[in-house]
């Protein structure tokens, strides 16, 4: 059974294609479940004062909704289609965060760390704030996000846990710690994570997780779906033959799918 659970459509704004499109193409490809999940709208910046195309305006998400309920209805019998929402986590804005997730009957809701104050470390435009930090204390810094998303009970899975790692800027120390400690607290909380193939089309070129923390994610019991982060149609699926490889290889045999925010694995 194949599926795609992270993707995203030109509502966000650095995406391109309608979500029908995504549909269609879900169709093409012979998908059995396709997840919508475009990018919550940002709370803690000003949209007009912050960088362009980062996320849906917040009057767009009930559209949002309505529209991938709709599809949902008219595409039933050629593909099933689940209701997401990728909802970053940023401290000081849970209140804000919860009544986005209460209002709306999402299937699933992913639990990504994209910014770390008003820096997005996943935006190309924004590498420069690299320059002049101490590259172990942002690691550490976003691990901790990591960890305070997992504990908020927010969050169906925390998406791409790794992604700090997506440009190459990595400190010279080990952050194994780090990275099994977000882990940990995934674990405590009775999460998933998504294995996130789009890291090999990034200067990384290597999934999220990566090899050594998706086993030590499968040694602590945590299951796992997936998804191809695509910000195209014709991404859709990418690298996921690839990835279920490496699901494969960490010993995991299922995957898990969402229905109204309830878990429900199937082998792969």
């Amino acid at each position: 059974m194949r599926i795609d659970y992270h993707t995203h459509h030109e509502r966000c704004g650095h995406a391109v294609g309608t979500l029908e499109d995504y549909v269609r193409q879900g169709i093409r490809s012979g998908l059995a479940q396709i997840g919508l999940s475009d990018h919550m709208p940002l709370l803690h910046v000003r949209p007009e004062d912050y960088f362009p195309e980062m996320a849906m305006p917040m009057e767009e998400l009930p559209r949002y909704v309505e529209e991938v309920l709709e599809l949902r209805e008219k595409y039933r019998g050629q593909i099933d289609i689940r209701l997401g929402l990728e909802g970053d986590y940023i401290e000081g804005c849970e209140e804000q965060i919860q009544a986005i997730i209460e209002a709306y009957p999402w299937d699933y809701v992913i639990g990504s760390v994209h910014f770390l104050g008003t820096w997005d470390i996943t935006d190309f435009r924004q590498t420069a704030g690299w320059e002049g930090r101490d590259r172990l204390q942002v690691y550490e810094t976003y691990y901790d996000a990591v960890i305070k998303a997992a504990r908020t009970g927010f969050y169906d899975y925390i998406g791409h846990i790794d992604v700090i790692k997506r440009f190459g800027y990595a400190p010279e120390q080990d952050v194994t710690h780090l990275e099994d400690a977000a882990l940990q607290a995934v674990a405590d909380a009775g999460m998933a994570i998504e294995l996130n193939a789009s890291g090999l089309r990034m200067p990384c070129a290597e999934m999220f997780p990566g090899p050594r923390m998706l086993r030590r994610a499968h040694e602590l019991g945590i299951p796992v779906t997936i998804g191809s982060d695509c910000h195209q149609p014709e991404r859709l699926e990418q690298y996921l033959p690839e990835a279920r490889e490496a699901l494969r290889q960490a010993g995991y045999t299922q995957l898990l799918t969402f229905k109204e925010r309830k878990r429900f694995p199937i082998p792969f």
